[in-house]
């Protein structure tokens, strides 16, 4: 029986479009922004702030020295949100009604400057922050490890006391998805952009 569930943020609890993010981070400089940067596990720098090695300042001067010149941090902001290509208030009303029923956490390889929107009210048409649509947030930067590094499961299931086979964890990374069947998670893996709801119901009624 399904008690909890566990929701990946980028591509499922909103839109992503790398190609989006890519043209957002050429515009502030990084010409090569096409090789840096990837839809479910970054590398380099952006690979150690999302993993917490970087702060979010360190992170803005090293992006500075790779453009060649000194970025503000709404620059570097605005570039990481264009990873973001849409917030469907449809599934956020739908995740807030499974909140009645569930435990929902969210378990995201993510970083400062996506949190620093996504936890305002600027996050969604009815200005509710994305903590109140979950009862945790599980952030890689926090964690110090991304999906899908085991080690990242392992810190949630110890803080969060949940068992995996009462816990359909819900990502679009298919590694992700993967590493979650290992460790006994039931799983879903929706894909980028589609409306998921029906197919989640489907899950949730068998």
């Amino acid at each position: 029986m399904i008690k909890n569930l566990v929701f990946d943020f980028g591509g499922v609890i909103v839109d992503i479009d790398r190609d989006k993010a890519v043209q957002a981070f050429i515009k502030i400089g990084l010409l090569d922004a096409d090789t840096r940067l990837d839809k479910y596990h970054q590398t380099g720098i952006f690979q150690d702030l999302e993993e917490g090695k970087l702060t979010a300042d360190e992170f803005r001067k090293e992006l500075g020295l790779l453009c060649g010149r000194e970025l503000s941090y709404d620059e570097t902001r605005q570039a990481w949100l264009g990873f973001v290509s849409n917030v469907n208030l449809d599934k956020l009303d739908y995740v807030m009604e499974l909140r009645k029923s569930y435990r929902v956490d969210i378990l995201s390889n993510t970083n400062p400057y996506v949190m620093s929107w996504a936890c305002s009210t600027d996050f969604s048409p009815k200005q509710i922050p994305l903590y109140n649509y979950c009862d945790k947030m599980y952030l890689s930067y926090q964690m110090g490890h991304t999906k899908p590094a085991r080690e990242i499961f392992d810190q949630m299931l110890a803080d969060s006391g949940l068992l995996p086979s009462e816990t359909l964890f819900i990502d679009d990374g298919a590694s992700n998805v993967k590493i979650g069947q290992e460790l006994g998670f039931k799983t879903f893996q929706p894909i980028n952009g589609a409306d998921w709801r029906e197919e989640l119901n489907a899950i949730l009624k068998r």
